[in-house]
């Protein structure tokens, strides 16, 4: 997968939780991802076409989200409530935003779909891409959340 496609998801992911939660965010280390299990508890998942194809995907673990939610809201959120999913479609679709207009920046055109939320424990993704899956960890004062991207290039 290509750096000058990842790295633009990254900043992005960063920008938008400190921006929107004022939650200081660490990239952990890149891997490939071997299976469909959820690293966290509610995730929004978006699909991706232009000149790259595939899925890009946020899964938060219930203590980050309900900690970015409580900040966003300016009130304790004390459960993965309707509004906590709400909040993790509108931070799908801000950093995937984000994101693509890093991309434009460079000439890459990406468009994006409207974000999927799946909650639970154990919940699987299954993203939209023949290629790897390239999973990001990072830590925040309240626990980790993981973004996931597989891509495939606009030609195949």
């Amino acid at each position: 997968m290509d750096v000058r496609i990842i790295n633009p998801f990254l900043e992005a992911a960063q920008n938008v939780i400190n921006t929107m939660a004022m939650i200081e965010t660490k990239v952990g280390k890149p891997y490939i991802k071997k299976d469909s299990s959820s690293l966290g508890d509610v995730s929004g998942i978006i699909g991706i076409t232009g000149d790259a194809s595939g899925s890009f995907s946020i899964t938060f673990t219930e203590s980050c989200i309900k900690a970015i939610v409580s900040n966003m809201l300016g009130m304790k959120v004390t459960e993965l409530n309707d509004d906590v999913k709400d909040a993790v479609g509108e931070l799908t679709n801000m950093i995937c935003g984000d994101a693509r207009r890093r991309l434009e920046e460079q000439g890459i055109k990406l468009v994006g779909a409207i974000p999927t939320i799946i909650a639970g424990k154990g919940h699987s993704i299954t993203h939209m891409a023949k290629g790897p899956i390239l999973a990001v960890p990072f830590e925040t004062p309240n626990g980790p959340f993981v973004i996931e991207l597989a891509l495939d290039s606009g030609n195949n």
